[in-house]
């Protein structure tokens, strides 16, 4: 029987890390094609990059040719993240950190930037660059690699700390990006900054569905058994049993309940149907999640 390509996604390393790479590449070329000829700016370490090739840029003219330097100060700037990384998380997950860097600094150095916007309005200039950035962070997030950044800080806190909230340290980082913005350059420039990053994050995060927590209701009748053992051996996740009686016919029927992450879903209705096709599931969104489950990047 045909494998559920979610599956074999999540276990094919090498097939990750070329997504990895394309979302690299994606990213890149939407942030040098559409945001810096606008000279707007990121948030989190690479918005702290971009304003330290500005900086040399205007205090010492250094600024060969059409090269945007932010990729390198970025790559720099993630050494003490990348040390982090090497002592308190797994060699796979490093491995991939630095793989996933390494082609952002590559592509953000030599995809051209052009002279001038490629399309006429600021706005839709913010528009298409958010998606098209947000598209590519969220594929090699989806991936589990990570760019680096902030967001490996922010993986390894919300992993270590339950109640860390990555949004709030966020929110200050960027906060602080943009009111540096706007105190430098002209208020516009930190406006479009900002628009460009909330399409940029919408994005990301419509498309790395791993974040999002859903609850699953399983109702079945027969080989209740095989499902159970399933979900804890192709998903590595616990799973609650009880009894209940349906309302009409008054039959016995076992309920199963889970909690796992969107990405997970359409392994998950493999696994269900493939064992009683009559089953019956409602999955259900918008789930806070507290105490022992388990966030994964990979």
């Amino acid at each position: 029987m045909k494998k559920e390509f979610g599956e074999i996604f999540r276990k094919n390393e090498k097939l990750r890390v070329l997504a990895s790479i394309i979302g690299a590449a994606i990213y890149a070329l939407g942030l040098n094609w559409f945001i810096v000829p606008l000279n707007l700016y990121s948030g989190g370490m690479m918005g702290i990059a971009q304003l330290i090739r500005t900086f040399l840029s205007n205090s010492f003219g250094i600024q060969p040719g059409q090269l945007d330097l932010a990729g390198v100060f970025y790559y720099i700037l993630n050494i003490p993240m990348v040390i982090m990384a090497v002592k308190k998380m797994d060699k796979l997950f490093v491995k991939k950190l630095l793989i996933t860097l390494t082609a952002c600094t590559i592509f953000l150095s030599v995809i051209p930037i052009p002279e001038k916007p490629i399309l006429g309005e600021e706005l839709t200039n913010c528009l298409i660059g958010g998606i098209i950035c947000g598209f590519g962070i969220g594929m090699y997030l989806r991936a589990g690699c990570s760019g680096g950044g902030f967001e490996v800080l922010g993986i390894y806190l919300a992993r270590t700390k339950p109640n860390f909230s990555v949004g709030k340290m966020n929110l200050i980082v960027n906060g602080v990006i943009y009111a540096v913005c706007l105190i430098l350059f002209d208020p516009s420039v930190a406006v479009y900054s900002v628009i460009y990053s909330v399409f940029m994050s919408i994005t990301m995060d419509k498309f790395h569905a791993q974040n999002i927590r859903v609850e699953a209701i399983i109702l079945s009748k027969t080989n209740n058994d095989q499902i159970e053992a399933q979900i804890l051996k192709r998903l590595g996740r616990g799973i609650t049993c009880w009894k209940a009686k349906g309302g009409f016919t008054g039959e016995n029927i076992d309920v199963l309940y889970t909690v796992l992450s969107k990405y997970e879903i359409g392994i998950l209705k493999d696994i269900v149907y493939t064992a009683n096709p009559q089953a019956f599931m409602v999955v259900k969104e918008g789930l806070s999640v507290d105490g022992n489950f388990i966030k994964r990047l990979s």
